[in-house]
């Protein structure tokens, strides 16, 4: 299903470290790199070294970061809903009722999916607005960072979920404009049916009589 993979980019986007990577234009060890995500921060270096340290705290934690993670967090949990119910209002599935109401039922799926998706692109989107106006103000003199690889997923992932809820949303509009044919069911005539109306029809019609026969007494014998 298309929004389970977009709902597994937006839980790639939130467990990811790579939120923001430091700038290599202000960085003066280049051989030497740090990127930092919602839940831990992280060193490398050319050799293939890393080293994570995780948030020890939630109350040292810059405000942005928290809100980023309430609204990530309610994006994967509003994409997993909505995955359920999107199950269910598939035709192809028994359960959900009729039509009508796997209409409504993929229709409120396609709801959440575009709630899921707004959460997740005001997170990254308010993530990545710290990040360029640290990088952009003249005097912030602390370590400048980039955009990492997780916004861009986060983003697309997103997108995809916001799309992909709308064309669930319209299913309910294509089940009412579509207009259901009747069909008529004649039952099959029977062999006791077929037999009065053979009956019947030959009480009508008179079969024409034979002459009568005149035999000459030579035919006796």
């Amino acid at each position: 299903m298309k929004c389970t993979e977009d709902r597994g980019a937006i839980i790639a986007a939130t467990v990811s470290n790579e939120w923001k990577v430091t700038s290599r234009a202000s960085s003066v060890i280049t051989a030497t790199w740090v990127f930092q995500g919602l839940w831990m921060n992280c060193a490398g270096n050319a050799l293939g070294a890393f080293h994570c340290r995780p948030h020890l705290t939630i109350f040292k934690i810059e405000s942005y970061i928290q809100a980023c993670r309430g609204l990530m967090i309610a994006a994967v949990c509003l994409g997993f809903f909505g995955s359920v119910f999107a199950l269910v209002g598939m035709k192809c599935t028994k359960i959900g009722g009729s039509d009508q109401t796997k209409a409504k039922i993929a229709c409120l799926a396609g709801f959440i999916f575009i709630l899921c998706g707004l959460c997740a692109m005001a997170g990254c989107s308010l993530y990545a607005h710290r990040i360029t106006s640290e990088f952009f103000d003249p005097t912030y003199i602390a370590q400048k960072y980039e955009l990492g690889a997780a916004l861009f997923i986060g983003w697309a992932g997103s997108a995809l979920c916001i799309i992909g809820g709308s064309i669930f949303c319209f299913s309910i509009a294509e089940n009412n404009k579509t207009p259901r044919m009747g069909y008529t069911y004649n039952r099959a005539a029977s062999a006791m049916s077929i037999r009065t109306k053979g009956c019947n029809g030959s009480a009508d019609f008179k079969m024409p009589r034979a002459p009568p026969k005149h035999f000459d007494k030579n035919a006796y014998v």
